[in-house]
């Protein structure tokens, strides 16, 4: 099974470290660095996890590097502070015959293969730049297959599958009939249905939307449903929350989702 899978990526850098006392001068807790972790976020989380589950992923994302920087006290998990760098973002340079050289990260060959190579078409939109509004709606009238959509706009196609969360359902305008809405320790909501979350102990849920849109891809390309794909998901990012950091998914995890 084959994805085009097109987003904003970005560099997750961990510092953790012991917060032992505050600032004299403020109020605020001063962190002592013992370690630092770095992985790679947002679509690239999605293509890390997609191939985790065996599919084979083509990526377009953006050259330029964002990255976030999250400082966490190791003791309690508790972030203390997030700094981004985000430099301006050159968008795909969508035109016919759709994508040149410099945006594809796939290699070998360092060409982009035709539509109808591909069973779908995710894409991973942070809204930083890469995928204008105008962009968004191009892909969806120029692929052929199924869409899925996982997007910071507030404006999306109605002619696909759109993920968001409750908050961005509030700010959503879509005539979409196919709006999954990831509602947290309470499950996901798809046409009415609430799909209970899995119970579990949640330590981080960073990246945690990224495996769910992952695993959706899966188990809709799996059983052809998105009313089977979507339990299969839910399970997914559970195990991603039971850990820290951006979590990829292993042969492990895989397995004891295909457990029930």
């Amino acid at each position: 099974m084959r994805v085009l899978l097109i987003g904003d990526s970005c560099t997750d850098v961990y510092v953790y470290g012991d917060v032992k006392r505050l600032n004299p001068e403020a109020p605020v807790p001063i962190l002592e660095p013992k370690r630092q972790d770095t992985t790679r976020g947002m679509a690239w989380n999605v293509y890390n996890n997609l191939t985790a589950f065996g599919l084979s992923v083509f990526m377009l994302t953006n050259e330029e590097e964002i990255t976030k920087t999250r400082y966490i006290d190791e003791k309690s998990n508790q972030q203390i502070l997030r700094v981004d760098d985000e430099p301006e973002i050159e968008p795909l340079p969508y035109k016919e015959p759709f994508i040149t050289d410099r945006s594809a990260y796939h290699k070998p060959p360092h060409v982009v293969p035709p539509k109808d190579w591909y069973d779908i078409m995710v894409i991973s939109d942070y809204d930083k730049g890469y995928i204008t509004q105008d962009k968004l709606f191009e892909l969806v009238d120029w692929f052929e297959g199924p869409i899925i959509i996982d997007s910071k706009k507030t404006k999306l196609p109605d002619e696909c599958y759109i993920k968001v969360n409750d908050i961005e359902y509030e700010k959503l305008h879509t005539k979409s009939n196919h709006v999954i809405i990831t509602r947290g320790g309470k499950g996901t909501e798809y046409q009415g249905k609430l799909y209970p979350a899995e119970k579990v102990n949640v330590f981080d849920v960073v990246g945690a939307g990224d495996t769910f849109l992952a695993a959706l891809t899966y188990g809709y390309l799996k059983y052809n449903s998105m009313e089977e794909a979507i339990p299969f998901a839910n399970k997914a990012a559970a195990i991603a929350v039971s850990h820290t950091g951006t979590y990829v998914l292993t042969k492990e995890d895989i397995d004891e989702i295909f457990k029930d």
